[in-house]
């Protein structure tokens, strides 16, 4: 698999994973809002940056090609991924 194929399927994991960390990040600001108003606006700056990223990884997989489909079992998330 070549480096731009890679990348088609890895781009699609790295948007999906990107908006999940948003929707932590903003379940956590409306946590925060009454108690701790600073953090939470931190929180809401966060979430905007997350959207600009989205932008760059989204259009980054378009000018890919766009997703590629990878066989079952053989998935690599590749150094330094991690769950929660």
């Amino acid at each position: 698999m070549d480096t731009l194929e890679k990348i088609r399927v890895m781009l699609p994991h790295w948007i999906e994973h990107n908006q999940g960390h948003g929707k932590e990040f903003s379940q956590w600001e409306n946590k925060l809002a009454q108690d701790n108003p600073e953090i939470a606006r931190l929180l809401h700056d966060a979430v905007h940056s997350l959207q600009e990223v989205q932008g760059a990884l989204e259009e980054a997989l378009e000018k890919a090609g766009g997703a590629l489909e990878q066989k079952s079992g053989t998935h690599s998330h590749g150094a330094g991924h991690h769950h929660h």
